[in-house]
């Protein structure tokens, strides 16, 4: 979450703005020093209840999109393209269309339901059911955190339907809070949210799952290593043998305690490699097909964790290795 939230997210959202306290909302925004930039667009509600004629409660909608039925959903309207709207099918319509509905559709949810431009939803908007025809879809990075809907629609039909407007300030820290008194000073209806607030609050309740992840991958790291130690001891009186047969080959005590823990050292690597390998793939399968979320891979947490599995299993190795070392080599070759 981190890496992905923008560095420069919006301050505020500000929603119930009613038409009739438009300008002076924005006059309001605009005199406060530090403000930055101010994006407001109309908003009102609306509920998907058929695709292609055929009632949502019929269809079989993936479970990534279930959330876009699940009760209304915000809409807009607006002539002109979205800012950085990247589209994938279709085009914007002009800016002076005046002609039966179209919409621009989320291409996730677009793809998920097998939707291409001309394929049809009903929209209930304001307790009538609306049939619009799909003019694009676009590409929509909810990670921005800026104002972006699922359905926009084109100029016309939403124009003349009663609606609100939400907008988006960006201000400098010192001015956040002169925003926030001089618009809830002069409109008592509308509401401010505070993203970093927000923000705050998700990262505090990321932190706990985060330390819940941490703790149970401590133990399988810890049973890991148990393992290699269990595979290092069951050999032991092998490497006693190995280590008694090369002193009397001639090896220094050195070389053969170089040689023992270069084995250890390649075997903690080969197995840190292979888990580090394994453990990845898991996570992008994981998050990308499960949790439905962009995978970013960390890999100085990677190559901590190989290192220091890596050093523990040197650290057990050496300590076998020194025993090793010190056998008498009389009585191992007098019982061989």
């Amino acid at each position: 979450m981190s890496r992905r939230l923008p560095q420069d997210a919006p301050g505020f959202y500000f929603i119930d703005i009613q038409p009739d306290q438009v300008a002076a909302f924005d006059r309001t925004v605009e005199a406060v020093p530090g403000v930055r930039e101010l994006r407001r667009v109309p908003m009102l509600r609306g509920r998907i209840t058929a695709v292609n004629g055929t009632p949502s409660e019929e269809l079989e909608i993936p479970s990534e999109v279930e959330w876009v039925f699940r009760g209304d959903r915000g809409l807009t309207w607006t002539r002109e393209p979205l800012a950085g709207a990247e589209l994938t099918a279709g085009e914007w319509w002009p800016a002076d269309y005046d002609g039966p509905p179209l919409i621009s559709l989320d291409n996730g949810v677009g793809e998920a339901l097998g939707l291409a431009p001309g394929d049809r939803l009903t929209v209930n908007i304001l307790g009538r059911d609306v049939e619009v025809t799909i003019a694009n879809l676009r590409v929509i990075d909810w990670s921005n955190l800026t104002i972006n809907f699922v359905l926009v629609f084109s100029p016309g039909l939403l124009e003349r339907a009663p609606q609100t407007q939400i907008a988006t300030v960006k201000a400098d820290p010192e001015a956040e809070a002169l925003v926030e008194r001089a618009v809830t000073d002069r409109f008592a209806n509308v509401s401010a949210i505070r993203v970093k607030e927000a923000l705050r609050a998700v990262a505090e309740l990321m932190a706990h799952i985060a330390a819940a992840v941490r703790a149970t991958a401590s133990v399988a790291l810890l049973a890991g290593v148990l393992v290699l130690a269990g595979a290092v001891a069951a050999g032991h009186h092998r490497r006693v043998y190995d280590a008694v047969v090369l002193k009397v080959l001639g090896a220094t005590r050195r070389d053969i305690g170089q040689a023992f823990l270069m084995e250890y050292g390649l075997l903690g690597l080969a197995t840190a490699f292979i888990a580090g390998l394994l453990g990845t793939l898991a996570a992008y399968l994981v998050l990308t097909e499960v949790m439905h979320m962009t995978f970013a891979f960390l890999p100085g947490a990677v190559i901590w964790t190989a290192l220091i599995a890596t050093g523990i299993t040197l650290a057990l190795g050496f300590a076998g290795t020194w025993r090793a070392l010190s056998q008498k080599a009389a009585p191992l070759l007098r019982n061989e």
